[in-house]
């Protein structure tokens, strides 16, 4: 035998002409980890600090250290959110898996807190970095190892929401559903090619013929693996069980056409989808029924329904070849059959049938009314309702996004010329992703991957019509030492050297300089919400429950069992992790827009209680009505605190109305001299949000304010001077606490005789714990027999122990005024806190 062809010389041989490429993702893979850990310092504080980013990264720290206290059992359903319901936890369990069992190894069995955190805010940093990987491989094998590394230096610098949610910090599971789904296809693809090439055929398994069998066998059941992996990421991943149907589907129709055999893609498909049914299985949870947000039933059936697809579709095909039917009717068997099988679906259960249907529009439809204002749920390309590519552009750079139109569109040519296999499924994934990222922007963290390696094609394609390949044999062959290169330089031509430029200037240089702008770091969450939440934290009543403890969710249309001190904080939905996670009190909303209320169809239906009917409400006495029906128990108040910021106030407000689909009447034209200018209006300052934020609850009679941060300059003072000159008032045109906490208490009665129909009036100065002071006022007219009663929310007596622990309180006493008659009333907090009376 010629030592050339012996096994071990090929092997060796590969091995060494794998190793520079190796390498050079090795190096790509850590730069691409350098830039994720750039924003270190925003999130490892001075003080000992970890500032993870955004909302949901909370929510996470928060799941993974009931599972570390509780190891290996998780925390499946929480009561300390969406208050008095409680939520069940839809987030894939493997993100927290994956931290909790590095924490355990790092920390030798029991991690510290700061170890945790650590292993926490590393962990998408570290998982963005491994991406390199199966990009560079799907690169390959579409297009060669150039078009390999050039896939894994775009998606190296990726910007966008890739980039954002694998930042150190941002401890999310996003990142993990983008590297196991790109994993998924890149084994996916990898047992297509190694089932075709040898040839596969259903007879091989049959015949035990393991030689044709092994290897896409393995890929197939690493596949699986990688499947079930991002499904146990995120309960969504059927989308990406989507995108393999069609591309099934599309492969199976071209060829039939070409008179070639499906068995490699039926094998592939059949083992795949079997190995991630079998794994789902002990994570199901079937007492919630059919449902594709958590772990249920669904998940099983719809891969198990895959697999039967893939079986379908090869039987039919193997039935046209014995049959010699003609090709074209083979598309029309593949749709006759799968409208029968809906039909079929439709009639055993109406349920599941409505689930499949409505999927593909939650995914790709454009979502309207409250939904619409989720940042991460409305459309790329649909803003306030007007087209526009700015989304796409600030994801993916111009450039970025432009070649991956032109790389789908050389791609479809590719396929039409000759259709491969490895191309088909890129071709495919990339358009419905496409298609995913209309409907909503969210999905542009995945088709980032996609941008990379269709930008990446292009490259390769360049580098092909320049003769790249030549320079990689000179390279091989003339190259033995260092000093070679300066001779092996003097081979490049010009068209090589401009095709480089070209790629490095058009393709790298956008996605490198949009990385370095956006990996410098995140004010979110702002400093002055988790001072505002560790206050809540530590000068609140404790709810009286087990913040680290699993509990068991209650049974079947019963509320959960919460203790008599248990009780609700209202706010925006933005905020419900923060106030869970750092101020470990229960939010009445949250992040999984839980809680929110209002209407979903109509203007029609009945407003359902929650943070946006409360916020919006035009008077006391509505938002109050709505916090009473927060809780089903009538003796109970959905709330006690409530608290809000400048944003809710200015930046968002408009998204309030949006959930109770009545917008109308906020702002409105007013001359100002210079024109006309859309300002805000009587209804908006009339909103509880606004009576609250920027008039600090003056003349509410249940609501006060007990804690504010510090002040920033934002555009509250212009807010201020709207309503001034609008009401011809005299409100201080400055900003306040960014951050503000009212108490919603049953208010002390001051109650008097005077004369009868005489105007009576109450005020105080109150002082805040950031050294401001405002006045609280009330005015009423006593009855026909002179009785006159206020009820007022300040102690003027101070805190009591184990209420709330207030910083903000009256100067000193009441004032009671009518005529030329003052008197000064003090209340203590118990009367404001019982609702007891006092008479003048």
């Amino acid at each position: 035998m010629n030592s050339e062809n012996h096994p071990a010389t090929t092997f060796k041989s590969r091995i060494k002409s794998s190793l520079p490429y190796t390498l050079a993702v090795a190096i790509i893979g850590f730069v691409s980890l350098w830039v994720r850990m750039r924003p270190y310092d925003h999130v490892f504080l001075s003080n000992g600090f970890v500032k993870f980013t955004s909302n949901d990264p909370w929510y996470h720290i928060r799941t993974l250290n009931v599972l570390l206290e509780n190891y290996p059992q998780r925390m499946f359903f929480n009561p300390m959110t969406n208050y008095p319901y409680g939520s069940y936890i839809h987030f894939g369990p493997l993100y927290d898996q994956m931290m909790a069992i590095t924490s355990l190894i790092l920390g030798l069995g029991s991690p510290s807190q700061d170890l945790i955190n650590t292993v926490g805010a590393y962990f998408p940093a570290v998982l963005g970095a491994l991406t390199v990987i199966p990009v560079y491989y799907i690169g390959k094998y579409l297009g060669g190892r150039k078009t390999g590394i050039l896939a894994a230096v775009f998606i190296a610098f990726a910007p966008g929401q890739f980039l954002s949610r694998s930042l150190i910090g941002f401890t999310d599971h996003h990142v993990a559903e983008s590297l196991f789904s790109t994993f998924f296809m890149m084994f996916f693809m990898l047992a297509i090619i190694t089932a075709k090439k040898k040839n596969l055929r259903f007879e091989d398994l049959f015949n035990k013929n393991f030689i044709v069998v092994k290897e896409p066998l393995i890929y197939s059941i690493i596949a699986g693996v990688m499947y079930s992996a991002y499904q146990l990421s995120w309960p969504g991943a059927s989308l990406f069980l989507f995108i393999a149907l069609v591309y099934a589907v599309v492969q199976y129709i071209l060829d039939n056409f070409n008179g070639e055999s499906s068995d490699y893609l039926g094998f592939t498909g059949i083992i795949t989808f079997l190995v991630s049914a079998i794994l789902i299985l002990p994570f199901i949870h079937p007492e919630l029924g059919f449902s594709m947000y958590y772990y249920t039933w669904f998940h099983v059936a719809t891969a198990i329904g895959t697999m039967a697809g893939f079986a379908a579709l090869s039987l039919i095909q193997r039935e046209f070849k014995n049959r010699n039917l003609k090709a074209y009717y083979y598309p029309l068997a593949i749709f006759l059959l799968g409208f029968l099988g809906l039909l079929a679906i439709r009639f055993a259960s109406p349920s599941v049938y409505s689930l499949i249907i409505s999927a593909p529009n939650t995914v790709f439809g454009v979502l309207t009314g409250g939904a619409a204002t989720i940042g991460e749920v409305s459309s790329m390309f649909y803003y306030g309702g007007t087209f526009t590519l700015s989304r796409a552009f600030g994801n993916f750079t111009v450039s970025g996004f432009f070649a991956s139109i032109i790389g789908l569109i050389i791609l479809l040519v590719s396929v039409i010329r000759k259709a491969k296999p490895e191309e088909v499924l890129v071709l495919v994934w990339s358009i419905l992703m496409l298609f995913a990222i209309y409907g909503q922007n969210r999905f542009a963290y995945y088709y980032s991957i996609n941008v990379s390696i269709l930008s990446a094609y292009i490259g390769g394609l360049l580098l092909e019509k320049v003769k790249w390949n030549e320079l990689d044999e000179k390279f091989k062959s003339s190259v033995k030492s260092p000093a070679d290169i300066p001779g092996f330089l003097k081979s490049f031509r010009a068209k090589q050297v401009l095709a480089v430029l070209a790629i490095a200037v058009f393709l790298i240089y956008p996605v490198y300089g949009a990385a370095m702008v956006q990996s410098t770091g995140s004010n979110d969450p702002d400093w002055a919400w988790i001072e505002a939440c560790l206050w809540l934290k530590s000068s609140t009543p404790d709810p009286g429950m087990d913040y680290n403890a699993i509990y068991e969710a209650p049974e079947d249309g019963k509320l959960f069992d919460y203790p008599e001190s248990a009780y609700g904080v209202m706010s925006w939905w933005d905020y419900g992790h923060y106030i869970e996670t750092l101020g470990h009190r229960m939010p009445n909303a949250n992040p999984f827009q839980a809680g929110i209320g209002g209407r979903r169809g109509s203007i029609n239906e009945t407003n359902v209680p929650g943070a946006a009917p409360f916020l919006t409400a035009q008077s006391e006495e509505e938002a109050t009505e709505v916090l009473e029906s927060i809780h089903p128990d009538p003796e109970k108040s959905g709330a006690r605190y409530i608290m809000s910021d400048e944003r809710m106030a200015v930046d968002i407000f408009m998204a309030m109305p949006e959930w109770t689909l009545d917008t109308e009447g906020y702002m409105q034209p007013y001359w100002t001299g210079d024109g006309y200018q859309y300002l805000p209006s009587k209804r908006y300052f009339d909103s509880m949000e606004s009576r609250l934020h920027f008039l600090d609850g003056n003349g509410l009679k249940q609501y006060r304010l007990v804690y504010e941060t510090w002040a920033y300059q934002t555009q509250e003072a212009g807010y201020k001077q709207v309503y001034n000159f609008l009401y011809g008032s005299s409100i201080p045109e400055v900003d306040s606490g960014y951050v503000k906490i009212f108490e919603y208490v049953k208010g002390a009665k001051i109650t008097g005789t005077v004369s009868p129909n005489e105007t009576v009036n109450i005020n105080t100065t109150i002082l805040t714990g950031q050294g401001r002071t405002f006045e609280y006022s009330q005015s009423t007219s006593s009855d026909s027999e002179g009785r006159y009663e206020f009820i007022v929310p300040y102690s003027t007596e101070g805190p009591i122990p184990g209420e709330t622990q207030f910083d903000t309180a009256p100067t000193g006493a009441y004032v009671v005024s009518y005529g030329d008659t003052t008197t000064e009333v003090r209340v203590s907090e118990e009367a404001v806190l019982n609702g007891e009376e006092i008479k003048v």
